[in-house]
């Protein structure tokens, strides 16, 4: 797949996931992604963020200040 930004090539990786909610800090490690070898930008696919916004809702309900959450193990 070639990249949107710079037309290089990308290639399946993981990557990082974070975001500041009202009540804490939610940092989602080995997400899927899809990232360019020429210019770094990532892409996460829809289905992917599908389940990034699963966690982050269950963190809301969960944590008081800061979760790092494992993809892999939370999927």
């Amino acid at each position: 797949m070639k990249c949107f930004h710079c037309k290089g090539e990308t290639r399946e990786g993981t990557t990082v996931f974070a975001v500041q909610l009202e009540t804490c800090l939610v940092v989602i490690k080995n997400v899927p992604c899809l990232e360019c070898s020429q210019c770094g930008e990532i892409k996460i696919s829809d289905e992917t963020m599908l389940v990034v916004e699963r966690i982050i809702e269950t963190c809301k309900k969960l944590v008081q200040e800061v979760a790092v959450v494992d993809y892999k193990l939370a999927a």
